[in-house]
């Protein structure tokens, strides 16, 4: 089964937009198999946006990411790399489709509320980057045959 990694960022846990985003992933069928509130570290920020390090805007991420607590989150399921990436709509919210959570929540940019990988290998490595093994439950839902053939 597929996993994706996706963060509430500080601006979304500030704005107390926490539980509407995770019921949109549980809504979807997705199945919540990590979550935790973390005061991210800066090495764990910078190894984190390590992709963008020698854009401009590396340093106001990393700045951002630290300024508050963040919502990091394991999700499963068949397709949850794309599904995910779906629900959480354009990185600009102000492009990003009504009905996704940029979309509906968002308010620009810099402010845009939630990361999710954005491949299933990106996922491995931010799972790994966030969670430790024993961080993450593996359990069955009791509606599951409801949801999958």
């Amino acid at each position: 089964m597929e996993r994706t990694f996706v963060a509430i960022k500080p601006d979304g846990v500030q704005r107390g937009l926490v539980g509407q985003i995770v019921s949109r992933f549980e809504a979807k069928g997705f199945k919540l198999v990590g979550l935790k509130l973390v005061s991210v570290s800066r090495e764990l920020a910078e190894q984190h946006y390590d992709v963008h390090k020698d854009k401009p805007f590396f340093k106001g991420l990393v700045e951002f990411i630290i300024s508050g607590p963040v919502a990091a989150m394991v999700w499963e399921g068949d397709g949850v790399v794309a599904g995910a990436r779906k629900l959480i709509g354009a990185t600009n919210p102000i492009t990003a489709e009504p009905g996704t959570i940029r979309g509906d929540f968002g308010l620009n940019i810099g402010r845009n509320l939630i990361h999710g990988s954005d491949a299933v290998e990106t996922a491995r490595t931010e799972i790994d980057l966030w969670f430790k093994e024993e961080e993450l439950a593996d359990w069955e839902p009791t509606i599951a045959p409801w949801l999958h053939e």
